[in-house]
C-alpha cells in the first residue's frame, strides 16, 4: 500500500478531516489534499510530523528497504469490482492491506480507550474513597 493511501486511510481511522490535519501542520487543505492523492512528495519531515499526528510510528507510514534506504511510493488507488450485493471484490492484495490497517488501527485505538475508561474508574473510585474519608 502507498503512503498516500495509508495516510488517508489512518486519517479516516482517527476520524479527522483533512482540514483540521492541514491545520495541524500548517498548510493549506488543499496542499494535504494533494498528499494523499499522491500528487505532492512530502519531505521526511512533514512525514514525521504526519505520524506525530496521527499518534504512530514513522515505519507504519513508510517502508524501509532490506538495504535500509527509505522508499516511499505514491499511487493512485485501484479500481475494484462490485459484486452483486455491492460487497466489493479486489484482485490484489492492496484492499485487504488496506482492511487490515484499517482493523490494526481500530484495535489500537478501542485499546487506548480501554486503557483511559480504566484510568478514569480509578480515579473516579479514588475520588469516592477521599469523599467517604472526609466524611468520617
Amino acid at each position: 500500500m502507498s503512503v498516500n493511501e495509508k495516510i488517508r486511510l489512518i486519517r479516516e481511522a482517527k476520524g479527522l478531516t483533512q482540514e483540521q490535519v492541514a491545520e495541524k501542520l500548517d498548510m493549506s487543505s488543499n496542499a494535504y489534499g494533494n498528499i494523499e492523492r499522491g500528487e505532492n512528495d512530502p519531505k521526511l519531515s512533514k512525514l514525521e510530523k504526519i505520524a506525530e499526528i496521527f499518534e504512530i510510528p514513522l515505519s507504519e507510514l513508510v517502508d524501509l528497504s532490506e538495504k535500509g534506504n527509505l522508499t516511499i511510493n505514491f499511487v493512485r488507488q485501484q479500481n475494484s469490482k462490485k459484486h452483486k450485493n455491492n460487497v466489493c471484490i479486489n484482485s490484489s492484495n492492496s484492499e485487504l492491506e488496506k482492511q487490515q490497517l484499517i482493523i490494526e488501527l481500530k484495535d489500537k485505538e478501542l485499546a487506548l480507550q480501554q486503557r483511559e475508561i480504566a484510568y478514569l474508574k480509578e480515579l473516579l473510585d479514588m475520588h469516592k474513597n477521599s469523599k467517604t474519608n472526609l466524611t468520617e
